[in-house]
């Protein structure tokens, strides 16, 4: 059995978050193009999440692969001093780590999400050969040109309240990379995507709450209605473009902080989304459409549909111009999403929606 890199080899990017639905994508894109990384994994090769045999599942040889023990909610990522020394070399640090989820209480979700974020650019900044830092946020947060970091704490609490603990904490650890980035001379990049769906070929997904969860209650036949209205959009990207966008990166940015929004604009509308999964997966389309704000003011019980997912029900557009260009310059193009929307659903219900994984 490979244990990774040995002897004078040393990873050239280390993939934080790598045994997650994105983190294993990434890991494995980056090994396929020959890239040495060091996967930060809770527990190092012992607690590997499965990482190895899922990259051997998929055809990758892991033998440019080491793993180490990390803690992002820990200053200097909580690395033992042999770990810390094997990843010296290390030009590209990819942070796809975080906390998602809903009605996460606060300190959970700041504890990963602002304070793990602050973690892995302080260290990166203690990095000789340093190239990049990219920084995974989300398609609703990053938009203000100046970020403000960190707000007075009336103002933070009202943010907590209006958009809950993850959503929240996305916005206030975007904000406090790019902000703090600058001061410590770190190259950033923050990649911000939308909700991403399986692979656009196998359709392999390992993530089931936001829309998944609504493709679940579609499935099941309790999705009576929609909330939003005809124009609502709620874009998506597939894991694997986004892994090779990401992988892209480092390889195309420069200067000192870059903001790339990445999604695919051919996404439907959501009821013309949820319209072509029913059709797919032979279930009753919703047929009414409940305003948002109505939404709001009725009990969950009765709509079924999480406080917390409603503020990303909007027929808002997102400027995606900076990650279009690097995308064509480095010859990506989206996979036809309804195709792709159609796979993934299919293997939702394979899967069980993460029953199997919830069991195990």
């Amino acid at each position: 059995m490979s244990k990774g890199i040995t002897g004078g080899r040393s990873a050239h990017s280390l993939v934080l978050g790598a045994t997650g639905f994105l983190g294993r994508w990434l890991v494995r894109e980056l090994l396929t193009g020959g890239v040495p990384v060091a996967a930060a994994v809770r527990g190092g090769d012992r607690r590997d999440g499965g990482l190895r045999e899922w990259l051997r599942g998929h055809d990758v040889d892991d033998g440019a692969m080491l793993t180490v023990a990390a803690d992002l909610t820990r200053p200097g990522l909580g690395l033992a001093p042999a770990d810390a020394a094997r990843l010296e070399n290390v030009r590209d640090v990819f942070n796809v780590a975080g906390r998602y989820g809903f009605g996460l209480p606060v300190e959970e979700a700041r504890a990963a999400n602002v304070d793990g974020a602050l973690h892995v650019l302080h260290w990166a900044a203690t990095l000789p050969r340093l190239r990049r830092l990219v920084h995974l946020s989300g398609y609703r947060v990053g938009h203000d040109r100046r970020p403000r970091y960190p707000l007075p704490s009336a103002e933070s609490r009202a943010v907590y309240t209006r958009l809950g603990a993850y959503e929240a904490s996305k916005a206030e650890g975007d904000a406090a990379v790019r902000v703090t980035a600058p001061e410590l001379g770190v190259p950033l990049t923050v990649v911000n995507p939308s909700t991403v769906i399986g692979h656009s070929v196998t359709g392999e997904a390992a993530q089931y709450i936001g829309l998944a969860g609504l493709v679940e209650q579609l499935w099941k036949g309790r999705l009576p209605a929609l909330a939003g209205s005809r124009r609502t959009f709620v874009p998506v990207v597939a894991i694997d473009y986004l892994a090779r966008f990401l992988v892209t990166v480092p390889e195309r940015d420069g200067g000192p902080v870059r903001l790339h929004t990445v999604l695919d604009p051919a996404t439907p509308c959501l009821p013309d989304l949820v319209a072509l999964l029913a059709d797919h997966l032979d279930v009753r389309a919703p047929r009414l459409l409940l305003p948002v704000g109505l939404v709001r003011r009725l009990p969950r019980g009765l709509t079924g549909a999480d406080p917390e997912t409603l503020s990303f029900l909007t027929e808002e557009r997102y400027d995606t111009a900076s990650a279009d260009a690097l995308a064509r310059a480095s010859g990506l193009r989206h996979p036809p999403v309804d195709e792709a929307l159609r796979r993934w659903a299919s293997r939702l219900v394979s899967d069980g929606f993460g029953a199997a994984e919830v069991r195990t």
